[in-house]
């Protein structure tokens, strides 16, 4: 099982998704790499700010720091989500963690040309820190978390999975 240095942008942001996709993902279940979304957003990613770098922390891989210290997260999506700005800030927590004083994040959204800009505070840092001890007990638990409704299911590379009877 993982351990908290072990806790990744993507077991964040499947966290606050759906806490069975992060369950079966923990266990090493990756239908991702199948699913058109995913391949849409690793092509949306691919071809939206190509002069910056990634940031590979370990277990979290971020898309870009600038030079004042901001993360910036591209997504393939429209629409901000609350599990973006949880990955963005769980970002944050992984570079303070190794010294490098972290902003906040820039979540950029090529589709709408919209970008939101979150700042990292006090209380963005203990929500971060206990989003990781969140992923830790869904990882943990025996079973499967229970399904959400189908409708929140659609597009999910886990839908297979999870509604096939």
């Amino acid at each position: 099982m993982i351990g908290p240095e072990d806790v990744g942008g993507v077991h964040v942001k499947y966290l606050y998704h759906c806490r069975r996709q992060l369950w079966l993902y923990a266990r090493g279940m990756r239908p991702e790499q199948l699913s058109a979304t995913v391949q849409l957003g690793e092509a949306v990613h691919e071809t939206s700010y190509t002069r910056s770098s990634p940031v590979d922390l370990g277990a979290a891989k971020l898309d870009h720091l600038d030079g004042a210290a901001w993360v910036h997260e591209v997504k393939s999506s429209s629409r901000p989500s609350r599990a973006d700005e949880a990955q963005a800030m769980h970002y944050c927590y992984r570079l303070r963690a190794v010294g490098v004083d972290a902003q906040g994040g820039i979540l950029h959204y090529p589709k709408t040309r919209r970008t939101k800009r979150l700042p990292y505070t006090t209380q963005a840092a203990e929500q971060a820190e206990a989003d990781i001890a969140e992923v830790l007990a869904v990882v943990s638990a025996p079973d499967s978390p229970p399904l959400l409704a189908r409708s929140a299911c659609r597009g999910c590379s886990y839908a297979d999975y999870c509604w096939n009877e």
